[in-house]
């Protein structure tokens, strides 16, 4: 079995010493970002409904603690297809890393290895992943399935040669998202410079100057590297709706498909439901995530908490279902964790993190989110992860 060797102690900025908990770096990230690209980050669909839920359903729940247990050697190491991470949550697949940090994908990578966790590259980012694969081999790599099969096994085949273990494939995108919040703060797809981008980043001239400018000069207009088996769009070019667009038709065949072409473990993302959890299962995927894509794509789709006790009952306990949409603390982890989840996984504060101060921010973030699950085990009363269950928790009446 694989494991990771101890993480890296990377020294904690000045800047740093303030972000006490992950909701402290939304603010400071609002401050250094540009308002469209800080917009895209924090952006939900039309009314923010299922971005509220994801983050009120955890106050529906609280802990009931054990006592005098003994719980001097705990530890928060969990295994998944046959690899040991150091904690029970990973960093989530999200778009255009390197618009919020300079090498944004590389950076997230490269935390998450030296502390141990997953991390899962998005098939919406601006580096190639052959770099990120080749600087953190243990990196996941999700995505989007494009609208036919030529270019879906192509697609697969690339991610194999880059040579990237596990595949996440996210389904919850039959159509693109009522994005508005995005557009009232001046995001749009494609990206289309003008005034409100100019003045933002006259404004913000760290991020101008150590994202922006040195990017274009190190490595040219961004594009999408990683949608297909080619190069994608550049950012700004008209093309990159057509790029993402056409995936109305696409069914669970093109899932048996992909299993029969990819060798690793296969995950399937954006579920919310036992039916499609058990189709998942059926067609040979090893794991499922439940997600409603952080509340960015059906605004009023449930919370994934609130169906993961349903989809771990029906799937049987020894098949993984990790979870996304709204973790910020670790009791939210832990709570997840004694419902029946494998691993949580946390997208935005990390993203955050980078922005603000790079890979030491990442693994600052890291190390928070770690330190309030080993706290909050302790005071639950459990050595380790595998020990939550539902006697820990108990649902509020409402």
């Amino acid at each position: 079995m694989a494991s990771y060797a101890e993480p890296s102690p990377v020294t904690v900025p000045a800047a740093l010493r303030n972000m006490l908990s992950l909701h402290d770096f939304e603010a400071a990230a609002r401050r250094r970002l540009p308002r469209p690209i800080f917009g895209y980050i924090a952006g939900a669909a039309e009314d923010n409904a299922s971005l509220r839920d994801n983050r009120e359903v955890f106050g529906e729940y609280s802990f009931a603690t054990r006592v005098l247990r003994d719980v001097s050697r705990r530890s928060q190491v969990v295994e998944l297809f046959g690899q040991r991470y150091s904690s029970p949550f990973g960093i989530a697949p999200m778009g255009i890393n390197a618009l919020s940090t300079y090498r944004g994908d590389l950076v997230l990578a490269r935390a998450a290895q030296r502390a141990g966790i997953v991390s899962i590259m998005s098939g919406t980012s601006l580096i190639p992943m052959e770099e990120v694969a080749r600087e953190s081999p243990a990196t996941w790599f999700q995505a989007y399935i494009p609208g036919d099969q030529e270019r879906i096994d192509a697609l697969v085949d690339r991610v194999a040669r880059a040579g990237f273990g596990t595949l996440v494939v996210t389904v919850d995108i039959p159509v693109s998202a009522n994005r508005e919040n995005n557009i009232r703060t001046g995001f749009s797809t494609p990206l289309r410079p003008g005034l409100r981008l100019a003045w933002d980043g006259m404004v913000r001239p760290r991020w101008v100057a150590g994202t922006f400018l040195r990017t274009l000069l190190r490595h040219g207009m961004p594009h999408f590297e990683n949608s297909f088996a080619t190069r994608g769009a550049p950012i700004v070019s008209s093309s990159v709706l057509r790029d993402f667009s056409a995936r109305d038709h696409l069914n669970w065949g093109h899932i048996e498909a992909i299993r029969r072409r990819w060798k690793g473990p296969l995950v399937v993302k954006g579920l919310l439901g036992v039916e499609d959890a058990l189709q998942a299962r059926r067609v040979g995927a090893d794991a499922v995530v439940l997600s409603n894509h952080g509340g960015r794509q059906l605004d009023g789709a449930i919370s994934p908490l609130r169906v993961l006790e349903a989809v771990v009952a029906a799937v049987g306990p020894g098949y993984p279902v990790l979870i996304d949409s709204g973790f910020r603390r670790g009791s939210d982890v832990l709570k997840a964790l004694a419902l029946g989840a494998r691993m949580v996984l946390v997208g935005r504060p990390f993203n955050y993190a980078a922005a603000v101060a790079g890979e030491a921010g990442v693994a600052h973030a890291i190390g928070l989110l770690q330190d309030e699950v080993d706290r909050n085990m302790a005071m639950l009363g459990v050595t380790g992860c595998a020990e939550l269950g539902p006697q820990h928790i108990v649902r509020r009446r409402t």
